[in-house]
């Protein structure tokens, strides 16, 4: 992995720490709305939603057994001019709102690289 995306998976890893970290509101897809959109992340809530919480079950059912394996799935599922940086924001985003306990996996990539 190179330098980039080390820093963008710490990044992640970091961000999603903070936003975990953040009082609960009452609707989590808006407040993730909000948050993807901070990162020009845009589409459909209710879709990013839905990604977000898939992401979340494969990790939860060891389809994804990695960080890595999840932004390959993100990847091919994010709007096609997503960025590296994006995806695995979206990532980090997902996991603090929909699945805080998998945060284990954002921090193992970032120590790995």
């Amino acid at each position: 992995m190179n330098a980039t995306t080390r820093a963008v998976v710490a990044a992640a890893s970091i961000s999603a720490a903070v936003n975990f970290a953040a009082p609960a509101h009452a609707d989590p897809d808006t407040d993730f709305a909000n948050q993807l959109h901070s990162y020009g992340i845009y589409g459909p809530r209710d879709t990013n939603a839905w990604i977000g919480k898939i992401t979340c079950k494969r990790l939860n059912n060891h389809l994804d057994t990695d960080a890595h394996k999840s932004a390959d799935f993100l990847a091919k599922n994010l709007p096609k001019d997503s960025t590296t940086a994006q995806v695995w924001q979206f990532l980090g985003a997902a996991i603090s709102t929909y699945c805080p306990e998998n945060m284990y996996v954002l921090q193992a990539a970032a120590q790995h690289n």
